[in-house]
């Protein structure tokens, strides 16, 4: 037989195998094109935005805390989420337990302004009361904040995890101005430079227009020295009093899970 007779033919088996092998993998593809999707991935379009499968865009945050002094593993949380999880238009919950005060409180996303004030007026005073303590209330307006927040990787927007948090920082500045008129856009380079922290939220006061946020840091540490040093000299420029709250990420990781907190994905 020839060489070039023996070539052709060698050319023709394997080119037979490389069509046995493409035919396989297309029925491959076939099977597993009617599979379905699995839990987690996104779409398209899901990605883009950073929201999950199910999940809602927050168009209203809450900020709660009980003027108590307790251990966390003394509070009925588990009782709690069943019961505040099934509040009209209530998306997630992470729980906020205060660092040297053992204060108990959280803060949430709801799908609407109308439901988290429903929740701020209604169920959550009603809470306070079975504890026979005071309590505080924030409601913020999400809406006019996303671009902000997706700016400095805030977790309800996002599910590009940069580590589990070790202590939350929440601030609010006593002054009233629209965020649209904020300097969020200089502020927020800055804020990426911070160092330790992994994600923040702003927030803007409904009906107040106070500025703040909800920030996640790696460490107590951390967010101390945040706190501490570094937010007094923001709010000294702005001129005006201020608010902040340590809270200890660590207690309430297992309790905030079960609330789909966007920290704990």
């Amino acid at each position: 037989m020839s060489n070039k007779i023996k070539d052709t033919k060698n050319s023709l088996n394997e080119l037979s195998i490389d069509r046995r092998k493409l035919l396989k993998f297309s029925a491959l593809l076939a099977t597993t094109a009617v599979l379905p999707p699995v839990t987690g991935v996104l779409n398209s379009a899901q990605a883009s935005t950073g929201i999950g499968v199910n999940e809602k865009i927050p168009k209203a945050f809450v900020y709660t805390e009980l003027q108590i002094s307790v251990p966390f593993n003394k509070v009925p949380w588990k009782e709690l989420n069943k019961s505040i999880s099934v509040q009209p238009g209530f998306i997630n919950k992470n729980w906020l337990y205060g660092y040297g005060n053992n204060s108990v409180g959280g803060i949430y996303a709801f799908d609407s302004i109308e439901n988290a004030q429903k929740y701020v007026t209604d169920y959550f005073p009603k809470e306070a009361r079975k504890f026979g303590v005071a309590q505080t209330t924030r409601v913020f307006d999400a809406t006019v904040t996303k671009e902000a927040s997706q700016g400095v990787n805030s977790a309800h927007y996002s599910h590009h995890t940069k580590g589990k948090p070790g202590a939350f920082v929440y601030t609010e500045v006593q002054m009233n101005l629209p965020f649209g008129e904020a300097p969020w856009r200089k502020r927020n380079p800055i804020l990426l430079q911070q160092k330790g922290l992994l994600y923040k939220t702003w927030l803007s006061g409904l009906g107040t227009n106070t500025i703040g946020g909800i920030d996640a840091f790696d460490t107590i540490e951390n967010a101390k020295a945040f706190a501490l040093n570094d937010f007094p000299k923001v709010a000294k420029k702005l001129n005006s009093a201020f608010y902040t709250r340590i809270f200890d990420a660590s207690i309430t990781e297992t309790a905030s899970w079960q609330m789909n907190s966007p920290y704990y994905r």
